[in-house]
């Protein structure tokens, strides 16, 4: 179940007031000045969501009900903890799933102005930790983190209320926990033989962040008219005597046909500042298991919100979709060689889901350059950049060039007479 609005939350407040005046105010004179304290801005959900709303910050935390620490999202319970206390309890609301859109609707409205188009990558928005007091920026895109002076997990709820972003439909929780992520990757790094050993310790030292991206994905059915040859190969001798030979040719004939396609959740990252090469290689994405957006999956793991709209991703969605209908009309067509003259495509059910998918991101910065390391939070797909050393190339060559020489002498002295 979505928050409730903005305007809901005024509501709250006013009961809160209203409870607020029966109650004794001793304890509250107890707080030390320079520590926030709880008040009718700071508004509990209810109905069994552990959330609390900071309305003065437009954020959300998520205080434990047992001592006070911070729940978080544990990927191994599935459910919030405290890493305080141990105590944990299931995601309310878990059993939504997330709902197809109408992509045409969206794409309207952007175009119209109901829906703006929003850049985040230079915003910045300061707010107020309401655990401890201290100031977290919120730069771009980013939507949840943690406070970096008490680690409280904070989200602001004001983007994915606000009437001028789409709103995200699901979120693919994290399966692959801390622990693992860390093998993975260090399995991966010491693969990578050319890699400098530097860089495998300073891997130990990187940034290391689980992270919601932002992706849209997209179904559609398609059906294409299309017009072409097929060719066979076929063989001919050619010539007479000494020059006798076999030649490979090829017989052309026109084709044309029909190829119906369904596309479902063809998934386009939203995101800038990623490797959008090394990203995608983390697919396939299983979507399938995607919940319906709930924030408490966010606590305590950084998200963000999309950089690049429903539209503008559509653009990378239809040259993949594209690119698999070729490849069907290339079947189709059968035979050895294939050549497609012109493709009508016709496109109809389009939809489209905003979801939050989870990578494990491994940030190294080593001789002045920063280098990603991927991993798919559900699957354990890695993939990502790393440098290569020189000198090990070099070895790697000369050793080669050893190799052959020796061969060379062993086995082509022997042939010579």
């Amino acid at each position: 179940m979505p928050p409730p609005s903005l305007e809901e939350y005024d509501g709250e407040a006013g009961q809160a007031d209203d409870e607020a005046g029966d109650q004794p105010d001793d304890e509250a004179g107890d707080q030390p000045d320079d520590r926030p304290t709880t008040s009718s801005d700071d508004l509990d959900l209810g109905r069994g969501d552990p959330a609390k709303l900071h309305r003065t910050e437009l954020t959300r935390t998520y205080p434990c009900d047992n001592c006070g620490g911070e729940l978080m999202f544990d990927i191994a319970r599935q459910g919030l903890a405290c890493g305080h206390c141990g105590h944990h309890q299931g995601i309310t609301g878990a059993e939504q799933q997330p709902q197809e859109q109408d992509l045409d609707a969206a794409i309207a409205a952007l175009r119209s102005g109901a829906v703006e188009r929003l850049a985040t990558s230079s915003d910045e928005h300061e707010v107020v930790c309401q655990n401890c007091g201290g100031h977290t920026t919120f730069t771009g895109s980013l939507t949840a983190t943690r406070c970096p002076y008490c680690a409280t997990p904070i989200q602001r709820d004001d983007v994915h209320q606000a009437p001028a972003r789409l709103p995200v439909d699901g979120v693919l929780p994290f399966r692959v926990p801390q622990s693992s992520s860390r093998v993975r990757i260090s399995e991966w790094i010491n693969s990578r033989w050319f890699a400098p050993n530097a860089f495998k310790k300073y891997s130990r030292a990187g940034s290391f962040a689980s992270v919601y991206a932002a992706y849209f994905t997209y179904d559609a059915r398609t059906r294409s008219d299309y017009r072409g040859q097929r060719g066979d190969n076929y063989t001919v001798t050619v010539g007479s005597g000494e020059n006798r030979r076999t030649e490979t040719r090829i017989r052309w004939r026109r084709v044309r046909g029909t190829v119906t396609n369904d596309f479902d959740d063809v998934s386009v990252l939203a995101n800038e500042g990623l490797d959008r090469g090394y990203v995608s290689a983390l697919e396939p994405w299983p979507t399938g298991g995607a919940k319906g957006y709930n924030p408490q999956y966010l606590a305590g793991h950084l998200a963000r919100t999309y950089d690049h709209d429903v539209e503008e991703c559509f653009v990378e969605a239809k040259q993949r979709i594209d690119a698999a209908i070729e490849q069907s009309i290339r079947r189709d067509i059968g035979g050895d060689h294939q050549r497609i003259h012109h493709v009508s495509t016709q496109y109809w059910g389009l939809t489209y889901k905003h979801l939050l998918l989870p990578i494990w991101l491994l940030t190294v910065l080593f001789a002045g350059s920063v280098y990603q390391v991927f991993i798919n939070g559900v699957t354990g797909e890695v993939q990502g950049q790393r440098p290569y050393s020189k000198l090990k190339i070099v070895l790697a060559v000369l050793a080669a060039i050893v190799v052959g020489v020796t061969l060379y002498m062993v086995f082509g002295g022997q042939s010579q007479p």
